[in-house]
């Protein structure tokens, strides 16, 4: 048994001998630094609830490709962000430009939220308006008591 757990130790020592270094993630730092800040803006259109930068569908990584070169390129970011909008819609960013094609989106939460209020409000009325004030006559007292005796025991 100390054996096999000595040549087991030997091959995982020699095993770290094989490790390779690490490779760049990009040939220009500079550039993947502008490349993370665009894209962290960015919707991933295959996720669509990661950015673009920390999707890892074949898309993303199509499309910050595509980024990269148009970095490259010398693209101002606002010619790389109208270039995906022209590209993809307003759906690709993660804070769409209010436009009247946007308005709902930015509206909608609000109008949701009013609205389940008011209906809250009519429902919570119309309650307590069926419910009302009614007081017990006399005889429903004593009944209502004397369960509440007969449950007691």
């Amino acid at each position: 048994m100390k054996r096999l757990a000595a040549l087991l130790l030997l091959a995982l020592a020699m095993a770290t001998g094989f490790a390779k270094d690490a490779a760049p993630l990009a040939e220009d730092p500079v550039v993947e630094a502008r490349l993370i800040a665009i894209s962290e803006e960015m919707r991933c259109l295959v996720c669509q609830n990661e950015s673009l930068a920390g999707s890892r569908s074949d898309l993303a990584n199509d499309l910050r490709r595509e980024l990269r070169t148009l970095i490259k390129a010398g693209k101002s970011d606002q010619q790389i962000r109208e270039f995906m909008v022209e590209r993809y819609g307003d759906f690709v960013l993660y804070r769409p430009p209010v436009k009247p094609t946007t308005w709902l989106l930015w509206a909608g939460p609000f109008l949701l939220m009013i609205t389940a209020v008011v209906v809250l409000l009519v429902y919570l009325r119309r309650r307590n308006r069926a419910v009302g004030d009614e007081v017990l006559t006399d005889d429903e007292s004593s009944r209502a008591a004397a369960l509440l005796k007969e449950g007691e025991t």
